[in-house]
């Protein structure tokens, strides 16, 4: 599914990426996998939300409530997701998904999340030094900030630092990192990527057995800056794409995961020769080969 809505400020609200991936003849490379995509939904605020002045935050609140109930369903119908997310932000959404997808009478599901990308977003107002919201999405999912957004979405209770594995950091703010000092997040290096190392497989494992659906983010500037050019936070130092994918293997076929999230794929106008988007490919085809039997809902 597409969420095109970034919530960011003084940039246009939607962002092109999501089409910019589908547009390269997705559906088709997947069923060359052997797999169906299910449906490609994207998600849209209702005719009155979107009618009212509403601010950036506000609206992503609402619009990453639309993307939970999406998840919600395709998950509860033995669907993998794959989300193509204008930014960071729309893990409130996927996350929320997950949590809900045992039914409107069930008690919210522990939930897990892999989250890999060059930076931890888990910036505060009070520590950010961008005042993008953009870096502040784990932190808002585990309780730490705006409230209202986390709730917004349809994610209650937070998520448990506990239940949070980083993987490829390499650009962590100085507030920002003592937040994560503070918290139980664990830690995962490029290299552990890269080598998929017993540590690697040590925490994917320990994700597994302490929840009930683990979700998968991918922050498109976690890869080597070559591949992400017109990422406007690409960092040097990631992991290819054909490295990140053979780890997207491993942490897909575990049978807690029910949903990969692609996040931040430069648009076609930024992509140059399209590097971004055939990365972006390759991980979504890594992870519904590994996901096997569960038809991909895109």
């Amino acid at each position: 599914m597409k969420m095109p809505y970034t919530g960011s400020r003084n940039v246009p609200e939607l962002s092109c990426g999501p089409d910019h991936v589908e547009s390269g003849d997705l559906v088709r490379l997947i069923g060359d996998c052997g797999a169906t995509v299910q449906s490609v939904s994207t998600v849209k605020l209702s005719p009155e939300q979107d009618s009212r002045e509403y601010g950036e935050w506000h609206r992503m609140g609402l619009a990453c409530g639309h993307l939970a109930r999406l998840v919600a369903g395709h998950v509860r119908a033995g669907r993998f997701v794959v989300g193509l997310l204008g930014n960071c932000t729309a893990l409130l959404g996927m996350l929320a998904g997950l949590q809900r997808s045992g039914g409107a009478a069930a008690a919210p599901r522990r939930v897990g999340m892999l989250f890999v990308d060059a930076h931890p977003d888990f910036n505060t107002p009070e520590t950010t030094l961008s005042g993008m919201l953009g870096g502040m999405p784990v932190a808002v999912a585990a309780g730490l900030c705006l409230t209202r957004l986390r709730r917004e979405a349809g994610l209650d209770p937070a998520l448990a630092t506990s239940s949070v594995v980083m993987a490829g950091l390499r650009d962590v703010d100085e507030k920002e990192r003592e937040l994560l000092e503070a918290s139980r997040i664990e830690t995962l290096s490029v290299e552990d990527l890269q080598t998929r190392s017993p540590r690697m497989h040590e925490q994917l494992d320990r994700l597994a057995s302490t929840s009930d659906a683990v979700y998968v983010h991918v922050d498109m500037d976690v890869l080597d800056a070559a591949e992400v050019g017109g990422h406007p936070f690409a960092v040097p130092g990631g992991p290819s794409s054909d490295e990140l994918a053979a780890a997207l293997e491993i942490a897909c076929g575990a049978a807690p995961t029910a949903a990969l999230g692609i996040a931040s794929t430069p648009p076609a106008g930024r992509d140059g020769d399209g590097s971004a988007r055939r990365a972006a490919h390759r991980l979504i085809l890594a992870a519904v080969r590994s996901a096997g039997h569960r038809g991909p809902s895109l």
